[in-house]
């Protein structure tokens, strides 16, 4: 219940380590929904509707990159209507979608496997090793931009970036380049957060498919300190809380004769209540490394420099 969470946090820390706040994860996931399930119904093909969700996604980050980056438009502003372009947009595409299944060959592609030997690890195996290869490919994808943004060269050019831009141009970086590059990369993986409901975790097309994950999303992105790791932390606890809900609506308990009934309006709240309660404590703890990129929500243009 975590993972299209986990693919947007990680579209939304590409996104925003180079100082660009895109409030549109919302539109790209569903964008990524719409077209990825239309991909999979036209070809059979599970690998091409990935593709064809994250490039919706990325299509979607383009428009975006192209009025904050270029133009300088104010980023929250286009976020917002690139999240309205996007519901309109996946309205449209599934009004010839909905009660359609997916081909076989997609849905088989992404049942759980059981990676050998690590399966077998006692508590961890069956967690993290026996799931869809979607769900994997999060965790590795998560892992890989942890490398990328900490140890590599053209990682912490990016976070250069979203510091100061103005400094980073002075030292020759390309700084406009890497806006568009993790703008765009981000959205692709947006596109393909969205996919998995779609794809995996419905698997059927349903108006409105993302029910606000988008907008969790970026909360879970300061939830994560923009730190992909914890990214994974973030989602899945999110996404645990949320089954928490799922769980305990169909459990009989008595205590001393009585027996307690769950609300689920209450429990649908707890993972929202988490993440504030999580969120108020990372805003009063004061340490740098828990901090927004210096040049979040700054439209950089050379010549002010």
């Amino acid at each position: 219940m975590g993972t299209h969470i986990l693919f947007a946090v990680l579209g939304g820390i590409m996104c925003e380590k180079i100082g660009n706040m895109n409030l549109g994860i919302e539109g790209m996931m569903l964008l990524g929904a719409s077209v990825g399930f239309s991909a999979a119904l036209s070809t059979a093909n599970p690998l091409v509707a990935v593709l064809a969700a994250g490039i919706a996604g990325a299509g979607g980050a383009l428009i975006y990159a192209v009025i904050t980056v270029s133009l300088r438009g104010n980023q929250v502003v286009v976020g917002l209507i690139l999240t309205i372009f996007g519901t309109g947009v996946s309205g449209f595409l599934g009004k010839g979608l909905s009660g359609k299944a997916l081909p076989e060959t997609v849905s088989q592609a992404f049942v759980p496997v059981q990676v050998p030997l690590l399966h077998r690890i006692p508590v961890i195996g069956q967690i993290f090793f026996a799931q869809s290869p979607y769900v994997l490919a999060g965790m590795i994808l998560a892992l890989l931009l942890y490398v990328y943004f900490t140890y590599t060269r053209a990682g912490l050019n990016a976070r250069a970036v979203g510091e100061n831009p103005g400094v980073a141009d002075a030292s020759g970086i390309p700084v406009i380049l890497y806006k568009y590059i993790h703008v765009v990369a981000g959205g692709f993986l947006c596109g393909v957060g969205g996919a998995y409901l779609s794809l995996v975790f419905v698997p059927r097309w349903q108006d409105n498919i993302t029910a606000g994950a988008g907008w969790i999303a970026v909360a879970l992105i300061i939830f994560s300190t923009w730190n992909p790791l914890r990214a994974v932390f973030a989602a899945y606890l999110f996404g645990a809380l949320k089954g928490i809900g799922f769980k305990f609506q169909n459990i009989d308990l008595s205590i001393l004769g009585r027996k307690i009934i769950f609300s689920p309006q209450l429990l649908d709240m707890l993972p929202y209540f988490a993440t504030i309660f999580v969120l108020i404590i990372i805003t009063y703890r004061k340490k740098r490394e828990y901090q927004a990129p210096a040049g979040l929500g700054a439209a950089y243009f050379r010549e002010e420099r």
